[in-house]
């Protein structure tokens, strides 16, 4: 007798999600998902940091882009399997099949953070921002469609099954969907605006993933996070994504636990430390060692990753280059973790509205009124590190919206509900810090600080972090 054998699906262990599931070739005239997780773009993921600097704060967050992206991939298909039915009622025949929106999520996921660069998000701020209004993402949607693009059109089935003959998975959908507000050459059909949210919304499969999976592999904790009720709760009605009101309260407790992650893990007083140290080194490292806008230079782009620029950058040490020597000395000093900023000032300001008379926080105008204050012969540094936990105004989402099923309600289904519902939860938070070079400096900073605030009316709100 022939044993039975599962044709066309492997298995991978992941710590927070347990197994998931990818297709592999049947044949070898097959395209499954094994084709792009094994891809050059998303092999180069081992070497990106999940956290670009926590992770010489917080010892065992060494997870990386590549662990998150199978995690948000396998989310892709539990949103799939639990949104489908409510999404081809509510947009009909034009719907694709389940199998085919599975994959389109599942893939999305895979690729959703294919364009990071090291340091993650520090890279854009720091680098990428020098070419223009571009970020990663901008460079993940030119990836998947010039590099993967190919490979993206010849799948043709989700574990969970084969697609209905002539469906194909576009790559400008998935570059759609992994970037709110993206523009395209291609039509966009209704049911593909429906599934924004689950990317860009206020809580998606990407953030479900990264505040569950940081939390664990940095040790922090956070409480459960129920995705399941979550999504019991979440449908499609005629309008677009909407949740039960009695979800409500474990999207609020989300939020909360995602505020608390930035606290205590994301803006971490060392890890900002850190960034303000790379600050001063990291925009010439990348001169030397790349230089390129990589919308113009995608093939040097892939080689470049955490593991490659601090391996240079550190053997700079030993350059006969004067500025490379320098860059060398300073990039050891980060990995000694002899960084010279230290705390002095550390306060939280949050809005739940904008307040008359008063104004949030400029990092270069406070840092220019703190300097006439102190003269140039101290040496400080300032750091806002911002967080929006809600829209500002969750009624004007665009394609992103999200809608409150109420039974009770007079209007069922409205989006006003939603900004009464997390009112509490402020839509912007900055976390103001001030550091010196020499803490004996301290109670002058500190006097000088509490005078500018006061001049400049900055609108503090006590924190409930």
């Amino acid at each position: 007798m022939k044993a039975w054998k599962k044709e066309g699906v492997d298995l991978v262990a992941d710590c927070v999600h347990g197994t998931v599931r990818f297709t592999v070739p049947i044949d070898d005239n097959e395209a499954s998902e094994k084709d792009l997780l094994d891809s050059m773009w998303v092999q180069r993921l081992k070497q990106i940091h999940q956290l670009q600097s926590a992770w010489w704060v917080y010892p065992s967050a060494e997870h990386t882009r590549f662990q998150h992206s199978i995690g948000v991939m396998h989310l892709g298909e539990i949103f799939a399997q639990s949104l489908y039915p409510s999404l081809k009622a509510a947009i009909g025949t034009e719907c694709p099949s389940q199998n085919y929106i599975e994959s389109l999520l599942r893939i999305t996921g895979l690729l959703h953070d294919v364009g990071h660069g090291p340091f993650s998000h520090f890279f854009d701020e720091q680098y990428l921002g020098k070419f223009g209004d571009i970020t990663h993402e901008d460079v993940g949607q030119k990836i998947i469609t010039t590099k993967l693009g190919e490979k993206i059109k010849k799948i043709r089935r989700s574990p969970s099954g084969r697609f209905l003959p002539g469906e194909v998975i576009d790559p400008e959908y998935v570059a759609y969907l992994i970037k709110k507000g993206t523009k395209t050459k291609t039509k966009i059909p209704r049911w593909l605006r429906f599934l924004s949210p689950l990317f860009n919304g206020i809580f998606t499969m990407d953030n479900f993933d990264y505040v569950c999976r940081d939390a664990y592999m940095s040790g922090i904790n956070i409480g459960s996070i129920n995705i399941e009720r979550v999504l019991f709760y979440s449908y499609y009605s005629h309008k677009g994504f909407t949740l039960h009101r009695k979800g409500l309260s474990e999207v609020k407790r989300f939020l909360q636990a995602r505020y608390h992650l930035y606290e205590n893990l994301y803006y971490h007083r060392t890890t900002r430390a850190i960034d303000l140290f790379l600050e001063d080194i990291f925009e010439p490292t990348l001169k030397l060692i790349y230089g390129k806008n990589p919308l113009e230079d995608l093939d040097g782009y892939l080689y470049l990753t955490d593991w490659s620029l601090i391996t240079e950058a550190v053997s700079w040490i030993f350059s006969k280059d004067k500025e490379k020597k320098q860059l060398g000395e300073k990039w050891n000093y980060v990995l000694e973790r002899k960084i010279k900023w230290k705390l002095v000032v550390d306060e939280i300001y949050e809005y739940r509205e904008r307040l008359g008379g008063f104004k949030m926080i400029e990092k270069g105008d406070f840092e220019k009124g703190l300097r006439n204050i102190l003269g140039n012969k101290m040496d400080f540094r300032i750091d806002v590190a911002s967080l929006d936990p809600r829209p500002e105004n969750p009624e004007k989402m665009g394609d992103c919206q999200i809608f409150i099923y109420d039974p009770l309600g007079k209007n069922k289904i409205s989006k006003e509900k939603l900004s009464s519902a997390i009112k509490d939860i402020p839509f912007r938070a900055n976390r103001f810090r001030v550091y010196t070079d020499n803490p004996k400096n301290k109670n002058i900073i500190r006097n000088a600080v509490e005078k500018l605030m006061a001049k400049e009316q900055i609108a503090s709100v006590s924190s409930n972090i």
